[in-house]
């Protein structure tokens, strides 16, 4: 079965699905202006690609920076490819092209690039930060390797932090828990997902394989008390597509909570969790479409709509990676299908209304993060 999250199709062209996404919104509510940033990922040089945000949601253009680095040209096929600090300072984002992580300040005038720093292993494809440590996942060797982040953007590799994922074959993200005490990675092929135990210098224990509830887990996202809601892709038709939440206890185990809740939907792959961690948003990357889930205390999920639809991205424009403003009063999908960026103010009740869009996203982009 093919899996759409890897392989990505463009039916509907980029004009017109840039023209529905400028044609649509209303007037909305103001906020504090910020930015979205998206990582071109090109083989030739990668860059960031920088769009300002306004107040109410619309985005423009502002230009780019390079790297330094290169990508490879295609989708990764990961989640966290580009990340902000929690203070919004710094960004990170992975060059899987050259095996290197480039770090950049976040300033009034934009972007400053600090450092470039080897990633540890071969192919890095997403990156982790929780306050001045940071750990790589690389898919080429497979393994995940551990850093010190200062103010200044230095990267600096923790001795004996390098674990190696034995038998994984296409891990996708890499996550710290809420408390920093564990670091979560998942693995497509395989169904599994890993956890493994920081000590007090940083370093990483052995990873611990659990077995995914359901087929292909892929993106996931972790909220304030520890529950974890992993995306399962599974590749194929009919809905099959879904998100299972679980809990990381004391011991790094996995506790299932609501298990392959479907999305009915096609590919289910990208997953935000809000700052208040009421709702989850999945893009489910065979529909064009995002869906969305309520989030109870007890980390159990319900769908908000029963067909799975909250917010439609366009046939052919495969949704690839999804980001929260930082106050998670906005939903940004990257769709390299169709060359686009949209958005959505995030309701009350979860419901989602667009506020607008942006072109010229090449067809490789991974990874988008937002502020």
């Amino acid at each position: 079965m093919t899996n759409f999250c890897l392989r990505r199709r463009t039916i509907m062209s980029r004009s017109v699905f840039a023209a529905a996404l400028f044609l649509t919104g209303g007037a909305l509510a103001q906020d504090d202006p910020g930015a979205v940033y998206v990582m071109s990922n090109a083989a030739g040089g990668n860059s960031i690609l920088i769009f300002d945000r306004a107040a109410n949601g619309a985005l423009t253009s502002a230009g780019s920076v390079a790297t330094g680095g290169a990508g490879i040209g295609s989708g990764l096929g990961s989640q966290g490819a580009l990340v902000l600090t929690d203070n919004q300072r710094l960004l990170l984002a992975v060059n899987a092209g050259s095996n290197d992580v480039t770090v950049f300040s976040v300033t009034p005038a934009g972007l400053e690039w600090r450092t470039r720093t080897p990633s540890g292993g071969a192919m890095p494809v997403s990156v982790a930060v929780h306050g001045h440590l940071v750990y790589v996942l690389n898919a080429g060797t497979p393994n995940v390797s551990g850093f010190r982040l200062s103010s200044n953007g230095t990267l600096s590799p923790i001795p004996g932090s390098t674990q190696v994922l034995n038998g994984a074959g296409g891990a996708a993200e890499v996550a710290f828990s809420s408390d920093g005490e564990f670091l979560i990675v998942t693995d497509k092929p395989t169904n599994h997902i890993f956890t493994l135990r920081l000590n007090d210098d940083g370093t990483a224990a052995a990873p611990v394989a659990h077995v995914s509830n359901g087929a292909t887990p892929f993106g996931f996202a972790v909220d304030q008390r520890d529950h974890v809601v992993v995306s399962e892709a599974h590749g194929g038709p009919g809905g099959t597509s879904a998100l299972s939440s679980y809990e990381v206890n004391e011991e790094g185990s996995l506790r299932l909570i609501t298990g392959s809740a479907a999305t009915h939907q096609v590919a289910a792959c990208w997953v935000v969790i809000t700052r208040n961690d009421k709702f989850a948003y999945t893009s489910d990357t065979g529909s064009g479409v995002i869906t969305g889930f309520s989030v109870a205390r007890d980390g159990s999920l319900t769908i908000l709509n029963s067909q799975g639809v909250n917010a439609r991205t366009g046939a052919g424009s495969s949704p690839a990676d999804l980001a929260l403003s930082e106050n998670s009063r906005f939903l940004f999908s990257l769709n390299p299908g169709a060359g686009t960026i949209a958005g959505w103010r995030i309701g009350s009740d979860g419901a989602l209304t667009f506020t607008g869009g942006a072109p010229g996203i090449p067809a490789s982009a991974s990874g988008i993060a937002a502020r």
